[in-house]
């Protein structure tokens, strides 16, 4: 099945695996070493059967050596390793898959030929292949630290020798060179990259051919942490370093895009750049502000984002963890389950679910390490979510027309705790009410002056399996009532009587 035969659907599922920790449990589990050819059918055909649009194979490009050797090095690992794999041994440390040391994919992964397979075999059950971009920078021993040092923000000898904790020495065929470490500006250097020098051409240039030669194997790619690369931000951390580049007049993802239309871009994305990386040509962008505001349960904040236009919103990847953040499962316990699991998996945007989330781990996997101790899958947790990624496959999710609904107070002052929402279709009413708040919650869902039809409707909660029947008359007049426990839900299927 080719590409051009697969129309990602409207408010996709997303389903992120650590690739290299996959094949390792696929391994321990078959009794032989299992790389992505040898991947049984079976697999895929489970992602397909909860409803998966999108899988993103995470970190399959080769690993970086120099990274391995620095992160076994760190003293700061060690408590991350003891607490994720007991017992762990030097060969359980791989290294980081956003230190890539090139864009080939890494021999424990496989070949070119088996991602073609691979992706022959999601195309076939419905099913897009995502994989990485890391623009911002290349590991320490890439290629090009060696043969294109002009490629990179470099420092000088002093520079190296009074901050050696932002800086590398590396020796080339032309002598020694210092590039800059990459950074977050709000957190320290990453130990194991080089920073790229975004203002270079010839860099820029290369970094499209990279992106060409991945996009012929796949269908989108998720950019690691997308708007470093923005000119802006780009300069105002690494402004001073520079010697005379002079800020391009396109930005790299607007001429990326125009280059590779068809390839879907996912941006990592923070402090407020998820818009502008949209404008520029990316599909989808973390919404990294609304987990924020689930976690912390900030409800201002969240109806006022809530608020902003479906038209945006269906353009933010919602999650409730990533390989970047603590277990779900740990953060929001079981308790807060059907509330924020409700809400991340029925809001507009892509609903995006990450490796062992379903089944309730709670341990983050360092992703320097291969693997973590197996932990006793939540059964509760599986089921909850199963019920979910089912209830969302129905069209109304993804073709309907969403709209946030005023909750009005019903005598007291908790209606501010609960989020109400529809989606609307020619086949299908649903309406979602979501109580983020530790106790109970109760208000008025308002309808406005639309047209009711019918005298009577049936609200199906699909989420507790419970029916209520409502009058049209009551629902015009003061609206629906609704009462929910700590951190609850419903979900309506509405129906005329």
């Amino acid at each position: 099945m080719s590409p051009k035969s697969i129309a990602l659907r409207p408010h996709p599922h997303l389903y992120e695996i650590n690739t290299w920790t996959w094949l390792q449990k696929l391994s321990t589990r078959l009794g032989r070493v299992v790389r992505l050819a040898d991947v049984p059918d079976s697999e895929w055909d489970a992602l397909a059967r909860l409803g998966f649009d999108i899988l993103w194979l995470m970190g399959v490009w080769r690993r970086s050596p120099e990274s391995r050797q620095i992160a076994l090095a760190d003293p700061g690992n060690k408590a991350l390793y003891d607490r994720a794999l007991p017992g762990w041994k030097p060969d359980d440390v791989i290294g980081s898959p956003y230190a890539v040391a090139q864009y080939t994919p890494d021999p424990r992964v496989g070949t070119w030929e088996s991602l073609d397979l691979v992706r022959s075999k999601l195309h076939a059950r419905g099913i897009l292949l995502f994989l990485d971009f890391v623009g911002n920078h290349t590991a320490l021993d890439h290629p090009w630290t060696r043969e294109h040092p002009e490629f990179y923000v470099q420092g000088t000898a002093a520079d190296f020798e009074r901050d050696a904790a932002s800086f590398h020495r590396i020796e080339t065929p032309r002598g020694f060179f210092f590039p800059a470490l990459g950074r977050d500006p709000y957190f320290p250097a990453w130990a194991d990259v080089a920073q790229l020098n975004h203002f270079s051409p010839n860099m820029r240039a290369a970094q499209l051919a990279d992106l060409r030669t991945i996009a012929e194997h796949c269908d989108g790619v998720r950019c690691d942490m997308a708007m470093l690369q923005l000119s802006d931000i780009f300069e105002k951390i690494w402004g001073h370093l520079l010697r005379g580049e002079s800020r391009p007049e396109q930005e790299f993802w607007a001429k990326a895009h125009a280059a590779l239309p068809r390839l879907i871009l996912l941006a990592e994305a923070y402090w407020g750049t998820e818009s502008r990386l949209l404008d520029l040509g990316f599909s989808f962008a973390y919404d990294k502000v609304l987990y924020d505001d689930v976690r912390d349960i900030r409800m201002p904040e969240l109806h006022s984002l809530l608020g902003a236009p479906v038209s945006y919103q269906s353009h933010l990847a919602r999650f409730l963890e990533n390989h970047d953040e603590d277990r779900c499962a740990e953060v929001f316990g079981k308790n807060r389950r059907p509330s924020v699991g409700t809400l991340l998996g029925t809001l507009p945007g892509m609903r995006f679910y990450h490796q062992g989330e379903l089944e309730g781990s709670k341990i983050r996997l360092p992703i320097t390490l291969r693997i973590a101790v197996d932990e006793p899958p939540d059964a509760a947790g599986m089921a909850f979510f199963a019920k979910i990624l089912r209830i969302t496959k129905d069209a109304a999710f993804h073709a309907g027309a969403w709209s946030l609904l005023p909750v009005a107070p019903e005598g007291d002052g908790t209606a501010g705790n609960l989020v109400a929402y529809e989606w609307q279709s020619e086949k299908a009413w649903k309406i979602i009410a979501v109580n983020l708040a530790g106790s109970a919650s109760q208000g008025r869902i308002r309808f406005g002056n639309r047209p009711l039809p019918a005298k009577q409707y049936v609200f199906y909660d699909e989420l507790n399996d419970v029916r209520y029947l409502r009058d049209a008359d009551e629902l015009r007049r003061i609206g629906l009532f609704v009462l929910r426990g700590a951190f609850d839900a419903h979900l309506f299927q509405v129906t005329p009587a």
